[in-house]
């Protein structure tokens, strides 16, 4: 599994934009992209509702995965992005 540990530095958290960002990249690949919050929630990156539904706030930590791929790692980076636009 390609996995992304990712503090969130995004202003506002992870706010309408950046998920629905979010959302239209795990739509785009190939499988399944989750993430997964410090005390266990785990939602489907491809739900907007889901993912708005965690409250994420800027310093959070996440944990995002997806099966190994040959676009794996490159869907993983540009989400990191969204969240961690400083990194």
């Amino acid at each position: 599994m390609a996995t992304r540990r990712v503090k969130i530095t995004a202003p506002h958290g992870a706010h309408a934009r950046p998920v629905a960002e979010l959302a239209r990249l795990a739509l785009e690949h190939s499988a399944p992209v989750t993430l997964t919050t410090l005390d266990g929630s785990k939602v489907d990156l491809s739900s907007v509702l889901a993912v708005m539904d965690l409250a994420l706030n800027q310093g959070d930590e996440v944990v995002l995965d997806t099966s190994p791929s040959a676009d794996a790692h490159g869907v993983l980076d540009a989400m990191a992005a969204v969240l961690d636009p400083n990194g």
